[in-house]
């Protein structure tokens, strides 16, 4: 297969590898971009969570809370440049967004913009946006949305950089005192800042768990300086870095980003101590702007030209 310029540059932004590398894990895989990721991990060449999705397309993600905390909904909707995301009509388009999205039945975008829009019943959410590009005089996407409801607890959000991340946070309480509600805060904060993938190890799959040991191992057997060494010892060596990586990736085993003498789940018990109630995260969600997407990049002394009519 022809490995083209294109895949070793998606690959190289994809795990941070050298260029070299990547057109040999492609090569080695046949044009796989996943296998050629596992092949750059195990050959010790990758980070095992670099993100394979560019931050790059601009917009803003927002979220809307009920009055009592039951139903949330965040949205991410996107734009061509940085100066309408910080525009004011856009953010309040945004916001009205993000209510429509706290009411609707939809399940998926498509639904979600072929219903009536709230604030004009004569319109479609889709029409609505079609009106709002024609007004901001440029491209506008509503990506993506979801929606949370609390069973028992409440919701929380917390919005970062003026909406570049936003996060929703579900926290169980029989007692709902201002310390849980600054508790459910922080803890919002916390997923925004550390992106968590799971709330604890019990909600890991033993799949994934066997996946990463294997990908560990092979990357420990990779290495020359470890040609020697026992297999209870690579065993060891296993676990010790299976863990490091679960303490990234679990909500409740992160060091604590405001007090880094202890973890997520040792600051919620102190909550729980000092509310009298047991405290529990049951569900998180974040939004990061872009992810996933690419960025239109062109020269600036073309664009201006291009829109002079030169």
């Amino acid at each position: 297969m022809n490995i083209s310029a294109s895949m070793v540059k998606e690959l190289r932004e994809m795990t941070g590898a050298g260029m070299m590398d990547c057109k040999k894990a492609l090569t080695e895989t046949a044009g796989d971009m996943d296998k050629a990721v596992e092949f750059l991990r195990e050959k010790g060449l990758a980070a095992a969570e670099k993100k394979a999705g560019r931050i790059a397309a601009e917009g803003i993600v927002d979220t809307n809370i009920s009055d009592d905390g039951k139903i949330a909904s965040i949205v991410e909707v996107n734009s061509e440049t940085d100066f309408v995301a910080k525009n004011d009509t856009f953010r309040e388009y945004v916001a009205a967004v993000a209510a429509q999205a706290a009411k609707t039945s939809a399940t998926d975008i498509d639904a979600f913009l072929e219903e009536k829009w709230d604030l004009d019943n004569s319109k479609t959410v889709k029409e609505e946006l079609s009106s709002m590009i024609a007004v901001i005089g440029e491209n506008m996407n509503i990506r993506r949305f979801e929606q949370l409801k609390a069973e028992k607890g409440f919701i929380a959000s917390y919005i970062h950089a003026g909406g570049r991340i936003g996060t929703l946070v579900e926290l169980e309480a029989a007692v709902i005192n201002d310390d849980v509600k600054e508790a459910a805060k922080n803890v919002a904060m916390q997923i925004a800042a550390m992106n968590p993938k799971y709330i604890s190890r019990q909600d890991i799959s033993d799949d994934y768990i066997t996946h990463e040991k294997d990908i560990i191992k092979a990357q420990i057997k990779n290495d020359p300086a470890n040609e020697k060494k026992p297999e209870n010892i690579i065993e060891k060596m296993i676990e010790g870095r299976l863990n490091k990586e679960l303490k990234e990736i679990c909500l409740l085993d992160q060091v604590y980003v405001k007090d880094g003498d202890m973890n997520v789940g040792q600051y919620i018990d102190s909550v729980s101590k000092q509310a009298a109630t047991t405290v529990a995260v049951k569900r998180f969600i974040r939004f990061e702007t872009g992810e996933g997407l690419e960025k239109r990049t062109e020269d600036f002394a073309a664009e201006v030209a291009k829109q002079m009519g030169q």
